[in-house]
């Protein structure tokens, strides 16, 4: 670390540490809905990042909408993008359970399969939609600029609504899951399915507005990471990965877990890429994680599922 003095040290590895958080944030939103998805339900869903994509390309149409028809609108839009973002990815999330995922449940990977072809289906809907450019929405003013606590740290003004955006999310689901009648049935679901039917319970029903809710915190995912990159068709494939890699190693179903491993995660990438290229950060994080998950593969946080 030649050449840097100690303050500059401190601001770089605080610039990259908030760097850390921003993709924590996204991460983390991806994640929610994949735990939730493939957590509670056993569904691997490959087609998790089009969902996400979905959700950005709302929040882009929204824009465009907003922008040539209402102008006057253009400070206060985002905020009723994101609502809209999470209620089209949910509905296509719900219309996408009953017609396919409904016919696949105890068979993983029929469902990897289906999702994955689903995935395919959506991309190329997004290039007749939208063309296979990269697109982004006008993002209002005060969503421009950074705030800078000292002369040499500059913290994106974007990247701290898209923390508090996460913190509220993950708030939310946490009273759905764990606070509420809905919760409970959930989680009655996942541990025992069979007495959870004997009692009353629904279950086709849980498992369409599970599947429907993890798909609309990924159109908000997709909502809040149009404000720090460009979408494009294949957008949501590359944070798939991630996004799976967060919900193994936090442990499947584990809410805490969930937000533990995209921490982890975020900033070990983070931090890496500043001492070598992004993708050996990224080869760096897989290893430690293959390695962690060696010794205890459950997660960090197990849970005990009853099918």
């Amino acid at each position: 670390m030649d050449g840097y003095t100690s303050s500059e040290l401190v601001s770089i590895f605080a610039m990259q540490g908030f760097a850390g958080i921003s993709l924590f944030s996204v991460l983390l939103l991806m994640a929610l809905g994949l735990a939730i998805i493939f957590g509670q339900m056993g569904v691997i869903n490959m087609a998790h990042g089009e969902f996400m994509a979905v959700g950005a390309y709302t929040t882009y149409f929204m824009a465009t909408l907003t922008e040539t028809y209402f102008p006057a609108f253009m400070p206060y839009y985002f905020v009723f993008a994101i609502v809209v973002a999470f209620f089209v990815s949910g509905i296509l999330g719900y219309l996408a359970e009953f017609a396919l995922i409904r016919h696949l449940y105890k068979r993983p990977l029929d469902t990897l399969l289906a999702t994955w072809g689903l995935s395919l289906i959506m991309q190329q809907s997004f290039r007749s939609l939208f063309g296979a450019r990269e697109v982004s929405p006008t993002l209002p003013e005060w969503l421009l600029g950074s705030y800078q606590p000292t002369d040499m740290i500059d913290i994106p003004l974007n990247g701290m609504f898209v923390l508090g955006l996460t913190a509220v999310v993950t708030l939310a689901v946490y009273y759905l899951m764990f606070k509420s009648r809905w919760g409970l049935r959930v989680r009655a679901t996942t541990q025992n399915r069979v007495m959870s039917d004997a009692v009353g319970i629904n279950t086709k029903k849980v498992d369409r507005y599970t599947f429907a809710l993890g798909c609309g915190i990924a159109g908000i995912a997709g909502a809040a990471f149009t404000t720090i990159a460009s979408t494009g068709p294949t957008t949501g494939t590359l944070y798939i990965v991630d996004t799976f890699m967060v919900v193994v190693f936090g442990g499947a179903a584990s809410l805490f877990g969930t937000i533990a491993s995209a921490f982890s995660i975020a900033q070990a990438q983070s931090i890496l890429e500043f001492f070598i290229s992004g993708s050996m950060a990224k080869v760096y994080t897989l290893l430690a994680l293959v390695l962690i998950l060696m010794f205890k593969p459950e997660g960090l946080f197990a849970s005990k599922v009853r099918r």
